[in-house]
């Protein structure tokens, strides 16, 4: 992997050598926005698969998905750039692994969702906090060192079960329906939208501010097309919509491996 020791190390020939350093995170596209709300659908379909159809439970599922997630976070690591196969993998397991983190404490240990949803703001925060304070920067777009992609997962963890935690609240709280809370938080992106592009909204606040929201928004897709009719669904079940969404996601990531118009070269050096 490349990373700042290595960019500046200086070579012990005469030779020159010139490289490309490398973004190891999407640039930001409709494509990005589109598979991120994809995989957060499958967070939460396919995390109800592994522990109410397959009866492993929740720990057990969240054993073996982190474990899954551990395992493509090592290649995420060792690639030396963008790969769209292994990371937006990475992506879909860690919103599984997200919201199986925050149903346990809530489930399983008895946590409300108030503490976890005030839990993973504060360590979302601390994230956030850490890596300015280590790096000078926030910005996905400068993400070509391990520290900087260490954060960068880390924050994205905490993004997913924040998003799980805090929607889960305001369905309960609000009492609102599948497709009622997926359209107030479709609003949501777009005032956060509306405030990047016409009056100057910071552009990493507004960055993480509409990635934390996709995933209740995913949600509440999820739910809405899985769950039975009589519950407020269209009945697809978690197989099916679990299924489609997959589908869809590989027929994209395939579209950006083979067009690469989501690479970002970050800039050309030489070095001698």
């Amino acid at each position: 992997m490349t990373t700042n020791r290595s960019i500046s190390h200086n070579m012990t020939d005469n030779t020159r050598q010139d490289y490309q350093i490398w973004s190891k995170v999407p640039k930001i596209t409709l494509f990005f926005w589109i598979i991120k709300i994809l995989t957060t659908t499958v967070g939460e379909t396919a995390a109800d698969f592994l522990n109410g159809n397959l009866n492993l439970g929740l720990t057990n599922t969240t054993f073996v998905m982190s474990s899954l997630l551990l395992i493509t976070l090592f290649f995420q690591f060792r690639s030396r750039k963008y790969v769209p196969r292994i990371y937006w993998l990475a992506v879909v397991l860690i919103s599984i692994v997200g919201t199986l983190i925050s149903d346990n404490l809530v489930d399983n240990l008895g946590v409300t969702l108030e503490t976890t949803t005030i839990v993973f703001t504060v360590a979302l925060l601390l994230t956030f906090a850490a890596w300015y304070v280590s790096e000078k920067t926030l910005s996905i777009h400068s993400i070509y060192t391990v520290r900087r992609e260490a954060f960068y997962w880390l924050a994205i963890l905490f993004t997913f079960a924040l998003g799980t935690a805090a929607g889960d609240l305001t369905a309960e709280g609000l009492h609102l329906g599948y497709w009622e809370a997926a359209l107030m938080f479709a609003a949501l992106i777009g005032v956060i939208t509306i405030a990047y592009y016409f009056f100057k909204m910071n552009a990493v606040l507004a960055f993480w501010s509409a990635y934390i929201l996709t995933r209740p928004l995913g949600a509440s897709l999820g739910d809405y097309l899985s769950q039975p009719r009589h519950e407020g669904g269209l009945g697809l079940g978690t197989i099916g919509t679990s299924a489609i969404f997959l589908i869809t996601i590989l027929s994209l990531v395939l579209y950006l491996t083979k067009t690469r118009r989501d690479e970002i070269p970050l800039r050309s050096s030489t070095k001698e």
